[in-house]
């Protein structure tokens, strides 16, 4: 196995700023730049000729990107890059500032001028890093994707200047030979790891067996695939993350090591001792550091290294022990167990131990955990920077180097919401902090494809210096996204910037409405902007569709817009809803009843006319993957339809964290979230009309056993391919429900069209 080396650490300070200094090995310039052109190819196979890729390490400004962007007297453009990432971010920044091009997870428009615009210009990073995913991001977006689908987002990644990427896949196979080698039986293993859609958490040591188990024909293809993932992440100079041993082994480890000293850790979110609490072996215990070597030894040997390894010990659990000096053993017996196999590692660790406990991670004991490590050998990823930032409260880590990320979305839901200001105001601040140790901005959300907004504006900070205007950023997004200069659109989209992207809130935001919440008379909803707004924003971009209907990206967001505003109506009518019951008004109650229900039905139909929203996709996607040479294994197929019914629902075997991870999509609309409230919705009108008291808790145990326990048993399918036309059906559901909403619309929303598109926005800094 080739061992590559890309990733050496020398820590500097220079000016009291933290820097990361790196050297390159054996993936040459000639690698990089057939990756990149190789990408080219792929995205746009006939202009793909007119690029061409010079790699040029020497180009690089204190170990920071630059790429460079020439058009030829022949008419072509030479992309000159530092690293294979930098010059397909340059060819990026082309499409999109040059040729008014977009490239998004959902919809694509690579519609090039004729002839390729002139370009002079050369731009530099202002972060060493890009750092992408979260932890949780391959079981909520990842879980069931084949290569397909990892080729055309690791372009992705490049495109958008990610260069520290967390690579999970395949790392079960890992522990199953280190498992074997301690002489645990294949059944103790089994019990141990989670199934397919739930690794993430058996990872952090949050729960195990829960959704298992896993077979030998898991094992086999992840580790294809992450052979895969891997080569390609680095042709481009990509870092991959790889995982370390974190301490949390099976149960029966004891049976092996009896006297090893171990703790079970606790509870995780009411999961029963089937599926919780995975011992943590105690630092000071030699076996520690004999099962940390021998996952690592087994783990480079497999996948070489880049000497960047993730680890999370206390992932939303607390430790056993509270003193300052346990938790310093603890850090450095997790990080020994990375060095004592790579003198060259470096940990990264994401910090959200310290937002989920904030009470007991005080200064002292996060100081502890941060200092046991040598300065510089742990990159801390400052999750959700937008809402809840820590660098400042642990004074940038004591330290030690961390990356800003956005975190924005749990469980890949749906909901439109972001902070689009604070991003743009709070990045420059902390990279410019005095003894700041900033070193990079990334995304780390949960789930994806959704909100592309965000991730496309998050994706540019690393090469601002400064805030841009976000006025001029939006229209040009909208004209980008579209292909197409529309005034509705962009409308539409400033009235977006400034309400449902405009979130200050330190409140937990998690995209969830009354409509896919498990049915309660005690729900709370609340939106941040009016309503009204939100029905404004609808209407201006409906007035776009005669120009824009032909646009794939535009129907999506058409859809994507009707499904928020009848989810926000919801929530107004599940309000009247609980007060008409309250005080017993039975026939209002009957009206509100009836016209709350019918939101499903709208919801449904404007869903079923787009391929983004369809739970046909989602489920067939997981049936596919228990496919070996053309045969369909059963029984895979079976766990894993039930893995994927049951993390967008229930969350555990008797709804341990229900709803979490809920889904807007056609069919669950129609078939979940539909009958339960109107099982729950009958159940009150019949005591209304029956006059008897409304007993609640028996309604929601009927909604558990006849409707949400046997969705995720069901194997029936759904359509993959969309239904209907999505314009006509926004048109139908604007006529039905605007009138019903009485607003008095007072935002003019006039600027000069052509003033923003004659200005270039200061989104990077040209030299």
């Amino acid at each position: 196995m080739l061992h590559y080396v890309l990733l050496v650490t020398l820590f500097n300070v220079v000016d009291g700023r933290s820097t990361f200094s790196l050297v390159k090995t054996n993936v040459n310039d000639e690698t990089q730049r057939e990756a990149v052109e190789n990408l080219i190819a792929r995205l746009i196979p006939e202009h793909s000729h007119k690029f061409s890729v010079i790699i040029n390490a020497k180009l690089a400004v204190d170990d920071k990107d630059v790429f460079k962007l020439e058009r030829l007297s022949s008419g072509n453009v030479q992309i000159t890059g530092s690293t294979g990432v930098a010059a397909a971010s340059g060819f990026h920044h082309y499409l999109k500032y040059y040729c008014s091009c977009h490239v998004s997870w959902e919809a694509s428009n690579l519609n090039l001028p004729s002839p390729l615009p002139n370009v002079n210009v050369t731009v530099n990073a202002q972060d060493r890093f890009r750092y992408y995913q979260n932890v949780c991001t391959a079981s909520y977006s990842f879980a069931w994707w084949q290569w397909k689908d990892w080729e055309k987002h690791i372009d992705w990644m490049a495109l958008n200047s990610y260069n520290l990427v967390l690579a999970l896949t395949g790392v079960e196979a890992i522990w199953k030979k280190v498992y074997e080698r301690l002489n645990l039986t294949e059944e103790e293993i089994k019990a141990h790891f989670p199934g397919p859609a739930f690794l993430a958490w058996g990872r952090m040591g949050n729960i195990r067996g829960w959704g298992g188990p896993l077979s030998d024909y898991w094992h086999g293809k992840s580790l294809q695939l992450q052979h895969k993932i891997l080569d390609r992440m680095r042709s481009f100079g990509i870092v991959p993350v790889l995982p370390a041993f974190a301490g949390h082994v099976p149960r029966a480890i004891q049976r092996l090591f009896p006297n090893s000293k171990v703790t079970k850790t606790e509870q995780w979110n009411k999961f029963n001792d089937t599926y919780c609490c995975p011992y943590l072996l105690e630092p000071t215990d030699p076996l520690f550091q004999t099962i940390a070597n021998m996952f690592m030894d087994e783990l480079i040997q497999e996948f070489g290294t880049n000497h960047v390894y993730s680890c999370d010990t206390f992932n939303e659990m607390l430790p056993d022990n509270r003193d300052v000096s346990y938790l310093q053993k603890m850090g450095r017996a997790v990080y020994s167990g990375m060095s004592s196999s790579d003198a060259n590692a470096i940990w990264v660790m994401q910090n959200w131990l310290f937002v989920h406990e904030i009470t007991f991670w005080t200064p002292e004991r996060a100081k502890a955990l941060l200092t046991s490590v040598p300065q510089g050998k742990m990159l801390v990823l400052d999750l959700q920077s937008e809402q809840h930032p820590q660098y400042n409260r642990f004074h940038s880590y004591y330290g030690q180097p961390f990356i800003w990320c956005m975190l924005h979305d749990f469980g890949g839901t749906l909901g439109m919401f972001g902070s689009l200001y604070t991003i743009n105001a709070e990045v420059s601040k902390a990279r410019l902090q005095v003894n700041g140790t900033m070193v990079g901005s990334g995304i780390t959300p949960e789930g994806i494809n959704q909100n592309y907004i965000l991730y496309d504006f998050m994706s540019e900070v690393s090469w601002r210096t400064e805030p841009t205007d976000l006025t001029i950023w939006v229209a040009k997004y909208a004209l980008r996204r579209y292909g197409k200069e529309n005034a509705m659109a962009i409308k539409s989209w400033q009235i977006l910037k400034d309400t449902v992207y405009n979130f200050t809130s330190i409140i937990p935001m998690r995209g969830k409405y009354a409509i896919t919440r498990r049915p309660s008379t005690r729900i709370t909803t609340w939106i941040w902007y009016d309503p009204c707004d939100l029905l404004q924003a609808w209407k201006f971009l409906l007035q776009a569709s005669q120009d824009l209907r032909t646009s794939s990206a535009y129907l999506t967001d058409l859809t994507d817009l009707t499904r928020q505003v009848l989810q926000v109506l919801g929530d107004q009518y599940y309000k009247k809803l609980k007060q008409h019951f309250r005080l017993k008004k039975r026939e209002l109650f009957q009206q509100t009843a009836t016209t709350f229900l019918d939101i499903f039905h709208d919801m449904e139909n404007v869903l079923r006319s787009n391929e983004a929203f369809l739970l046909g996709k989602w489920l067939s996607a997981a049936k596919n993957f228990a496919s070996l040479n053309g045969e369909t294994l059963l029984e895979e197929e079976k766990l894993y339809e039930y893995n994927a019914r049951n993390q967008i629902t229930l969350w555990g075997p008797n709804g341990e964290i229900n709803d979490y991870a809920c889904k807007q999509w056609s069919g669950m609309v129609s078939d979940y979230y539909h009958e339960r409230w109107f099982l729950f919705v009958t159940s009150m009108n019949e005591s209304l009309v029956q006059n008897v008291p409304f007993r609640e808790a028996a309604v929601v145990k009927r909604v558990f056993k006849e409707i949400e326990e046997p969705f995720t048993f069901s194997r029936k399918a759904y359509p993959e391919y969309a239904s209907g036309d999505t314009v006509l059906i926004a048109q139908e559901l604007m006529e039905k429900w605007w009138p019903k909403q009485h607003c008095r619309f007072e935002r003019a929303n006039d600027f000069n069209l052509r003033d923003i598109f004659e200005i270039r926005p200061t989104v990077i800094v040209v030299k």
